[in-house]
């Protein structure tokens, strides 16, 4: 007697989506741990940044470029009190590339919702440099209170006698600030750091999106097959392009909006709990350029672009490679 062999069917294939929520818990975790390692690399160039851009419009500077204030620094402090106050930052660091990773993810969201562009295109550069905006403005929001903390513990306020008392601890001066100036003292400085941001951020996202693109047209135009271009368009670009790509970003990032962030730092550095009445960023401006023109609000600029470029690479290349290799 013949059997009858029951024929199997296949099985049903599911492919899993990755949760909303499971893409921001990567933004969080990932964006953090980039910030953290970017920041370790850019702190000493960014104590220096701050002490140049804070130095008072009314007495003969004190530093006559950034080799001299981290030679004047080194020999006060040693090397370690370069990174003075680096707690607050590294939180900081944390919390703002980690805001910004998702914020940004949320901006793309924010534009596929508005309708002119479908979830199965890809985001053209002028989106690209929108979503960059919308997470600088809402991270500016989240990072005034922690840049504030860090400038006041890097730039300890000069006594009248001349002397630089011992550095300030983060909790002494947060005690400070609320004691003197209330809750909404922690976002004084709000303006320089919410134009910083957004401008910035949208030049950070877009020059890192740019520069990645031009890389992907050029590998596919040295390609000479089919199955090259084809490859090329899943795979990761080499480490040295991503390397540039990620370095682009960082000095467009600082160059383009440096102004507003000079203003921010003073603003941020000025004592607290005196009687003269704090300026508004407008009133910190106008006093700097009258004092020291265009040359004084790009105070420190040089040291921060080329600090920018290795730190801005490795966040980058951290952050992607983390989420391309170690998905959750």
């Amino acid at each position: 007697m013949a059997t009858k062999v029951k024929e199997l069917e296949p099985l049903p294939v599911t492919i899993r989506q990755k949760s909303s929520a499971m893409q921001a818990v990567e933004d969080i975790v990932y964006g953090s741990v980039a910030g953290i390692v970017g920041k370790y690399i850019e702190y000493p160039f960014d104590t220096v940044k701050v002490r140049l851009q804070s130095q008072p419009d009314h007495l003969p500077l004190r530093y006559t470029g950034p080799l001299d204030c981290f030679r004047q620094s080194i020999r006060a402090d040693g090397f370690l009190g370069l990174y003075r106050g680096i707690t607050a930052p590294l939180f900081g660091a944390a919390a703002e590339t980690s805001s910004l990773f998702f914020f940004e993810r949320i901006g793309r969201e924010v534009v596929y919702a508005s309708g002119y562009y479908s979830r199965d295109r890809v985001l053209p550069l002028s989106a690209l440099w929108f979503t960059g905006a919308f997470a600088g403005a809402f991270t500016s929001f989240v990072l005034t209170p922690i840049e504030l903390v860090k400038c006041k513990i890097q730039v300890p306020i000069t006594a009248a006698d001349g002397t630089t008392p011992k550095a300030p601890k983060i909790m002494p001066v947060i005690r400070d600030v609320y004691k003197h100036e209330g809750l909404k003292g922690f976002w004084h400085g709000q303006m320089g750091t919410f134009l910083r941001e957004s401008g910035g951020c949208a030049a950070w996202f877009g020059s890192k999106e740019t520069t990645t693109k031009i890389f992907y047209l050029l590998n596919e135009r040295a390609a000479t097959t089919q199955m090259e271009k084809d490859i090329l368009a899943t795979e990761a670009l080499p480490l040295w392009q991503q390397a540039v790509a990620g370095a682009s970003a960082g000095m467009s990032y600082n160059f383009l909006f440096f102004p507003a962030d000079t203003v921010k730092s003073r603003m941020q550095t000025s004592p607290v709990g005196g009687t003269t009445q704090p300026r508004t960023f407008w009133q910190e401006g106008k006093a700097l350029w009258g004092q020291h023109g265009l040359r004084g609000l790009y105070r420190g600029c040089g040291i921060t672009v080329l600090r920018s470029a290795p730190s801005s690479a490795f966040i980058f290349i951290v952050f992607d490679g983390l989420k391309r290799h170690f998905p959750l």
